[in-house]
């Protein structure tokens, strides 16, 4: 396996444990709260699993593409992570709006809510992320 692969493959591993992290907090502390308040009619009994796995399994591919760059070694950590709150931002925005425009009385703080965390969680996992792995390839002898 090649350097760039090897980077990317880290990088992915990386930013997939943080946003787990990041993600299980945020939903055991505000978003099931909001949820069950706000929307718990719309809630199904249990979580698809399946479904679950699939997001952030694809989801992170995004954050290390838009975010991250780990074979971008020109791109300073501001525009990383201006990147990677930008792809937060739209993608949570498709969800939020989406579910705004089409589920009755689908709550806009709700919508806010999930558009500003998009933004907010994609771009700590970055920085994070892109942080973190700077200090161990660095200690590695391997440029960024």
């Amino acid at each position: 396996m090649n350097v760039r692969a090897k980077r990317w493959l880290l990088s992915y591993a990386t930013a997939a444990v943080i946003f787990a992290a990041i993600d299980v907090v945020w939903i055991g502390t505000v978003a099931n709260k909001q949820y069950e308040s706000q929307i718990g009619d719309l809630l199904a009994p249990s979580v698809n699993l399946a479904g679950a796995v699939l997001f952030y399994l694809i989801y992170v591919v995004g954050i290390v593409h838009y975010g991250i760059r780990p074979n971008d070694p020109a791109a300073t950590l501001r525009q990383r992570v201006t990147g990677a709150a930008l792809f937060g931002f739209f993608t949570y925005a498709t969800w939020a709006l989406t579910a705004l425009a089409v589920l009755k009385d689908f709550p806009l703080l709700v919508a806010l809510t999930d558009i500003a965390w998009g933004a907010a969680v994609c771009s700590a996992v970055t920085w994070l992320t892109a942080t973190l792995l700077r200090r161990v390839l660095a200690r590695a002898g391997t440029p960024e």
